[in-house]
């Protein structure tokens, strides 16, 4: 792939998965925010903003390494992390494993940008 549709790939994964987090906090049945579910998504967000630099952030000049190791992990950790805390529940969840999925392939699609 080339640089520019991985960057398109990774910008429409990043906002899916941002996405189905925000419509995970508000399908609680009740309205009580979900404070993970609300981290979550401003943190993808706010790592794509970063790593595209769409906003100057005169402390990451110099550190793009750095945040591409901070987004791969993010994003590998919320996959942990949604298999630690459902146990066995996690695969009966298809709006999770959906997301998931999407995760794995943001992780491809940052894998293969760095390597371009």
């Amino acid at each position: 792939m080339n640089r520019p549709t991985l960057r398109n790939a990774i910008v429409v994964l990043t906002l899916a998965t941002a996405a189905i987090h925000l419509y995970l906090n508000f399908n609680t049945g009740a309205f009580v925010p979900q404070p993970a579910f609300i981290a979550n998504a401003i943190g993808y967000v706010a790592l794509l903003a970063a790593f595209f630099k769409w906003v100057n952030l005169p402390f990451l000049k110099g550190r793009e390494k750095s945040l591409w190791y901070v987004y791969l992990g993010y994003t590998a950790l919320t996959i942990v992390a949604y298999f630690a805390v459902n146990g066995a529940k996690s695969f009966s969840n298809p709006v999770g494993l959906a997301d998931k999925a999407i995760e794995v392939l943001l992780i491809a699609a940052l894998w293969f940008h760095k390597e371009n």
